[in-house]
């Protein structure tokens, strides 16, 4: 569950900063086979990561999808930035839910 935690939070910091395609090159050779050799599922991992990638994408002052869709909704930034707090909170406890429990990811295998 530790390694759960620190994936999460590596991957927020990572969408932050990155998009999708450039994190998951960077890290996926070296935490793939980390969370194979503790028994996680490879799509229940996926799907980890590709949710705490979409908080950090949301996640202002420097995620990138925040300002896109303040950009494609012509409002400013700071004046959504306090409506974007909610999602942001939905999305972490989606994360947290996918990572707690693998047979929501893995159920139709």
């Amino acid at each position: 569950m530790a390694f759960m935690a620190v994936t999460v939070l590596v991957f927020v910091i990572l969408g932050c900063l990155l998009e999708g395609l450039p994190a998951v090159l960077l890290l996926a050779p070296i935490m793939f086979p980390i969370a194979k050799k503790l028994g996680i599922n490879d799509i229940h991992y996926s799907m980890v990561i590709v949710c705490a990638m979409n908080v950090g994408l949301m996640m202002p002052p420097i995620g990138v999808g925040f300002y896109i869709a303040c950009r494609i909704g012509d409002a400013k930034p700071d004046d959504v930035i306090g409506a974007i707090w909610p999602y942001i909170a939905a999305l972490l406890v989606g994360v947290i839910v996918i990572a707690a429990f693998p047979a929501l990811s893995t159920f139709m295998l």
